[in-house]
């Protein structure tokens, strides 16, 4: 397939920032969606990209936005999913509003991406769709039960969506990131150096799996940092 248009939703200036700036450089036109599209000004004007304004767990916005990102660039050929949200704190003292509103953007809003992801190509029976997992994607850690329930609900819905739809020419994968990512506004301390993950080594492992061999296509990747003690 001839790769010529990505979404990316929950874009911010981390791992979606690298994501963005590695696929227009390989001549991706870029649709960049948030619920606060106006902090995302400096990306699209470097990337060329356009930008929505989407809260991604409801499903009205969510069908919005792949109208208009359809009707400004056409179906989008790469798909990722990057938003994710928790309520931290003891399971007994969690508040269960707040609770709820972390599964739902972590987990839910990922099977609405994805659903209006796979109506949209499989008409043509092409596309890929990325989701990004953590590694409460398949550990839960103590003060995170909020987070892990959403990271484990999309990594199930990432595993059953890519044995689904595969077979009809939607490559689907789910990555595990097992580490803190760098960003403008976090860095790793000095006595501990390479501790996080390089989000542009991480963004490249994406455009790996987008161009992989249909008879080899991947579901999941894991990535670390390799100081890591496993």
């Amino acid at each position: 397939m001839e790769l010529k248009s990505a979404l990316i939703v929950g874009a911010g200036s981390g791992l979606s920032a690298s994501l963005a700036r590695l696929f227009a450089r390989n001549g991706l036109q870029v649709a960049l969606a948030s619920r606060n599209p106006d902090r995302l000004a400096s990306l699209a004007h470097e990337t060329a990209a356009t930008t929505f304004a989407c809260e991604a767990a409801e499903p009205e916005e969510v069908g919005g936005l792949f109208d208009a990102v359809i009707a400004t660039q056409g179906v989008p050929d790469v798909v990722v999913y990057n938003a994710s949200a928790r309520a931290r704190g003891p399971v007994v003292e969690l508040d269960p509003a707040a609770v709820a509103r972390a599964i739902a953007v972590s987990g839910y809003a990922g099977f609405l991406v994805g659903q209006q992801a796979a109506r949209h190509m499989l008409p043509r029976g092409a596309g890929a769709i990325l989701f990004t997992g953590a590694s409460a994607s398949v550990k839960g850690y103590p003060n995170s039960s909020s987070f892990a329930m959403g990271k484990f609900a999309l990594r199930g819905l990432a595993q059953s969506m890519a044995r689904e739809l595969a077979p009809q020419g939607i490559h689907v994968a789910h990555f595990v990131i097992d580490g803190a990512i760098r960003n403008p506004g976090r860095t790793e301390p000095e006595d501990k150096p390479d501790s996080m993950l390089d989000p542009d080594a991480i963004a490249a492992s994406y455009w790996h799996v987008v161009q992989q061999p249909r008879s080899a296509w991947t579901w999941e990747v894991e990535l670390r940092p390799w100081v890591e003690r496993f």
